[in-house]
């Protein structure tokens, strides 16, 4: 099995740009991604965060992450089930320049899980604006509003600025 890049930082930025640094010491000077996302909720400072995918422990599966954060926060009210995805984008150019972009979707954690497309903690969050989770919304509505989708528009957009002659 291929070696993967530690999660060692302490910020998605941070663990994106080890991600990018590793596929450049294994990939050569092509153009190389790194990516981290995750959730961060209110009531929970912030939690699970950088944790995300192995909040419930490092074999975990989505429905138990899920099922600790819904247990965490029974009993708070909105304010504290307020919460955002973030997704980190690091490109790095063949001549070592980097590239970022930066994705939020913020919303609601749901009371139980609803919906069945997407993965991780899409069941139990609700986009602000919606009344649905992003399960029940689908993969369609993810494509185009996702935390994943921002990042990507933002990083497509420092690509183009940098190209841009000075």
């Amino acid at each position: 099995a291929a070696e993967e890049p530690a999660e060692t930082g302490e910020t998605f930025y941070e663990n994106a740009l080890a991600k990018a640094r590793f596929g450049r010491s294994v990939g050569g000077q092509e153009w190389i991604l790194g990516e981290d996302s995750g959730l961060e909720v209110e009531g929970l400072g912030g939690r699970p965060g950088i944790r995300s995918a192995r909040y419930a422990g490092d074999h975990a599966t989505d429905e138990e992450n899920a099922q600790l954060l819904l247990a965490e926060l029974a009993g708070i009210g909105t304010e504290g089930r307020r919460a955002r995805y973030v997704s980190e984008l690091v490109f790095l150019s063949p001549e070592g320049e980097e590239h970022r972009g930066t994705g939020r979707l913020e919303g609601l954690i749901a009371e139980e899980p609803r919906g069945k497309e997407g993965f991780g903690y899409d069941p139990v969050f609700v986009p602000e604006g919606e009344t649905q989770t992003v399960a029940e919304l689908g993969d369609e509505w993810k494509r185009e509003h996702s935390h994943r989708a921002q990042a990507a528009r933002a990083l497509a957009q420092a690509v183009g600025e940098a190209a841009q002659p000075r």
